[in-house]
């Protein structure tokens, strides 16, 4: 059987002594940038960045965004001026920082056993770090991504959330096209990388080889990197299948869809959005209209419903014949997903801070019968689920 195995880089995979990391990269990054811009003013707005990647929660903006929007109108000089003296900075002067991290050689070896086994492999690093500096980074855990087909690897130039929210792990799986079978996430820090990937429902690995305290959390299974791979092997597969039930883990799905169709979709051209797998096959066009539209015109409609009036009745509707009467696969893909994002920001305000009662309430519902406001919006997410696994094989037909 396939696991997907979500891993921590530092010090799960890679020994970093972050006490000598962060102090040595704000210097080396100044003094690259001291010709451009004040040491004080680069740390303040650097870290004013920061801050606000770790809070953001904007389907619309990748964390890149959210970093340059709160960073480079801030220093003085423009952004055309700066970047290609950072590109340069993480090209020629990151990798130094090497002396302040040690492989660990439990590593290497649980990676090569991963793949030999067929099992899909993300590195779930937070997504702080532009792409190259996050790939020195594996470099330097033995673990060059030149060699290893890892399946994702988590940057801020894609990722819309941090692993503070549990939005980030959905938008991981997302990207990933939604697999099935067991998902552990393996890490060392509890708060970082354990309770919010355990929000979403995921499995949890807590790594022991350098870790703060547990917190009280209880994870899945714990040990050293070491006793991992022995602990998959006999853990039954069945226990490590997530389960995406809580109001969290639903709130989470749903915020992480239109990121996560975002960041499969960017590379694509018209024509391959609009191609069809068969002639009994949507599109990848099709979909993201069928999704804009059962947004808009259903999802909505019912919650709003359920919300304002007791126990009302819901009517069963089939959507599915909308592609052809509406002619979708004449529409523009993009457009629509962009109006798809717009659509369900509007319904992540309609139930991201409903009570618990809230998201009890009863209606009737024609096809499923006595249902809960909870369940139907479980539906809602399997729904997304479904369409981003279609979507995904579409793109890799």
């Amino acid at each position: 059987m396939t696991f997907t195995l979500l891993l921590d880089l530092d010090d799960t995979l890679l020994h970093t002594n972050m006490d000598a990391f962060v102090p040595a990269y704000f210097q080396k990054l100044a003094g690259h940038l001291a010709a451009y811009v004040s040491p004080e003013l680069l740390m303040k707005y650097l870290m004013v960045g920061t801050r606000k990647m770790m809070m953001s929660e904007d389907v619309t903006h990748t964390l890149r965004e959210v970093f340059n929007e709160n960073f480079y109108p801030f220093l003085g000089a423009d952004y055309e001026t700066l970047q290609p003296v950072i590109d340069q900075f993480y090209d020629d002067v990151f990798p130094s920082l090497q002396s302040v991290a040690s492989k660990l050689p439990d590593s290497v070896e649980f990676i090569e056993w991963a793949f030999s086994q067929g099992h899909r492999v993300v590195i779930a690093t937070n997504p702080l770090f532009p792409q190259k500096a996050i790939w020195h980074r594996l470099r330097w855990a033995g673990l060059p991504p030149e060699k290893y087909p890892f399946a994702l690897i988590s940057t801020y130039e894609t990722f819309h959330f941090t692993k503070t929210y549990p939005a980030y792990f959905a938008e991981v799986l997302g990207r990933l096209g939604w697999p099935d079978g067991p998902v552990v996430m393996v890490g060392n820090d509890v708060d970082a990388d354990l309770v919010p990937a355990a929000a979403l429902g995921l499995a949890t690995y807590h790594s022991l080889d350098f870790s703060p305290s547990a917190n009280g959390f209880n994870a899945t299974g714990r040990g050293r990197l070491a006793e991992l791979r022995a602990w998959l092997e006999q853990t039954d597969p069945a226990t490590l299948v997530p389960s995406y039930s809580s109001s969290a883990s639903l709130l989470a799905v749903l915020r992480s869809t239109p990121a996560a169709l975002t960041g499969l979709l960017e590379p694509s051209s018209a024509d391959k959005l609009s191609a069809r797998p068969s002639t009994d096959e949507w599109s990848i066009t099709e979909i993201l209209c069928h999704m804009r539209d059962v947004e808009r015109e259903v999802d909505q409609t019912r919650i709003q419903k359920i919300l304002s009036e007791d126990g009302p009745f819901i009517a069963g509707q089939i959507p599915d014949e909308w592609a052809k009467t509406r002619e979708y696969n004449k529409q523009d893909g993009l457009s629509a997903l962009r109006e798809f994002t717009s659509a369900r920001i509007q319904t992540l305000e309609m139930l991201q801070n409903l009570a618990p009662a809230q998201w009890s309430r009863m209606a009737r519902h024609a096809i499923f019968g006595p249902t809960t406001l909870q369940e139907l919006v479980g539906f809602n997410a399997e729904h997304d689920r479904l369409h981003i696994q279609q979507v995904w094989r579409n793109i890799h037909l």
